[in-house]
């Protein structure tokens, strides 16, 4: 289970449970637990494999925001609207394909386009070319916006982002690997539902790979850390807002966030209004720092089941407070860190890797007391006593320009794997966010995601603004290249 009261058995600690499916527009959830022997999960294993490997149907589009590099401030409004939309009209087209009854294991093409080539459903089909049309439509206006501020927008193809609009089906697969050493749940978690994660997206910790090992500090390098304590949001401050990627827009994210430190932080931010605002920091610091809520699939109804960035968007379940959060700065193996500008805006994984791939990818997920085991893709299933671990560790070189940049990434990268910078770039003080969370025992849980991202725990996500006071900035700079813990 995904973790047992300290009086249950060694055997039922090891069991996992099948993952709660999201009822897209349902309200509900549905919890399958496993009490079943090893015996009966070998013989579940092989009637599985007599039948066609258990899937899920998901929507993958070209993320326009990603190929942006170029984006005039005049423009920023529209285009953030238009990313906000793109991302409505994928869900929305998420909703029908999945509402509609499709059968997402009966299709072995590989995908569909946006005419259903390839022997799609017609239903797919229409599906795809509704949404064809839509984002042709949108992506349309973001590129008008651009050029009419005096820049050609940068895509792919002669016709800029337009090449863009055309998405494909994909099907991803819930089966789960055969372990007959222990007691599997009930083969109807293996696929899952619409929006729900399905049992082969968790994994028990203790099988889990070991952490890439750091490279050792030389000389040169800086070896301190600073601790900035900002609480666990027991002010409550969530919003389905995303002030980095889509500024401006009500609901950008279309999931819901945490936020620590600024009091203030939503869609209509600005440099300004953050440094004019309280913080629940305690050293003064009023940098915003934000991740995807963790909910328990517990089929309880939450307080935003109808809200966007809850039910509205397919999250559901009860949000889980945070039973800590520690954000800490590190220095670098090879070098001194320089102070961070603030006003930094960095995020780190990708909330659509599912869909996109892994390049950004940054998910990691883990244990208290297994931390030297991480898993990337999968949900942790943790012994008795041991809470769940979620770790953000962000780029730490700066290009020394910007605060931000068009896609949001290329301003800042991560070190090589030496320690090193790539050229262009300095080393600056990288942000860790460590976040544990008290799961109830034997309830499953999922981090909020776009609808059509199925919850999968490689989309987890952290995003950053730094607000720090300089002096507080540079307090921070001197702990880290002084070697000292402040």
């Amino acid at each position: 289970m995904m973790r047992q009261a300290h009086k249950r058995s060694k055997l039922k600690t090891r069991a996992v449970v099948a993952a709660a499916a999201l009822l897209l527009g349902g309200g509900g959830t549905a919890i399958i637990a496993d009490h079943a022997s090893a015996g009966a999960a070998r013989d579940a294993g092989t009637s599985a494999r007599q039948n066609a490997e258990p899937a899920a149907m998901t929507i993958s589009c070209p993320d326009v925001g990603d190929r942006l590099r170029d984006v005039p401030a005049a423009a920023q409004p529209a285009v953030s609207r238009g990313l906000s939309q793109l991302d409505a009209q994928v869900a929305q087209a998420y909703g029908r394909l999945t509402g509609a009854g499709h059968d997402s294991g009966s299709d072995d093409s590989g995908g569909h386009d946006a005419e259903g080539h390839d022997g799609a459903d017609t239903g797919a089909g229409a599906v795809l070319g509704d949404l064809q049309q839509q984002r042709t439509e949108t992506i349309g206006r973001i590129s008008d916006s651009v050029r009419a501020a005096g820049n050609r927008p940068a895509g792919s193809g002669p016709d800029g982002l337009t090449g863009l609009s055309r998405c494909t089906t994909s099907k991803v697969s819930t089966a789960a690997a055969d372990d007959s050493s222990r007691p599997l749940s009930s083969r109807l978690g293996d696929r899952g539902m619409p929006g729900g994660p399905s049992r082969a997206d968790f994994a028990d910790i203790r099988n889990a790979p070991a952490a890439k090992r750091t490279p050792a500090t030389g000389r040169a390098g800086s070896t301190g850390t600073f601790t900035t304590v900002c609480g666990r949001n027991e002010n409550g401050h969530f919003n389905p807002d995303n002030v980095i990627v889509t500024p401006g827009v009500r609901n950008g994210a279309h999931h819901m966030h945490d936020y620590v430190g600024n009091k203030s932080t939503d869609a209509f931010s600005t440099d300004a209004s953050l440094a004019a605002a309280g913080t629940t920091c305690t050293n003064g610091d009023k940098s915003t720092h934000y991740w995807p809520v963790l909910r328990v699939l517990d089929g309880k109804a939450a307080p935003d089941a109808n809200a966007p960035g809850g039910g509205h968007d397919g999250n559901m379940g009860t949000v889980l407070r945070p039973a800590s959060v520690t954000l800490q700065f590190r220095g670098s193996p090879v070098t001194k860190v320089t102070a961070m500008p603030r006003f930094l805006r960095i995020i780190t994984g990708d909330a659509k890797a599912l869909t996109n791939g892994l390049a950004n990818a940054n998910a990691s997920w883990s244990c208290t007391g297994f931390e030297n085991r991480q898993l990337k893709d999968k949900y942790p299933v943790c012994p008795d006593g041991s809470d769940v671990v979620r770790t953000f560790a962000f780029q730490n070189c700066w290009d020394g320009r910007g605060t931000d940049s068009a896609n949001h990434r290329t301003h800042v990268a991560f070190a090589r794997a030496d320690g090193s910078c790539p050229r262009g770039f300095r080393a600056v003080p990288q942000l860790v966010q460590r976040i544990t969370y008290d799961v109830p025992a034997g309830v499953p849980f999922a981090v909020d995601s776009f609808p059509e991202q199925l919850h999968k725990p490689v989309t987890d996500h952290g995003d950053f603004i730094n607000v720090m006071p300089d002096a507080l900035m540079a307090k921070a700079v001197s702990c880290i290249n002084s070697g000292r813990t402040c």
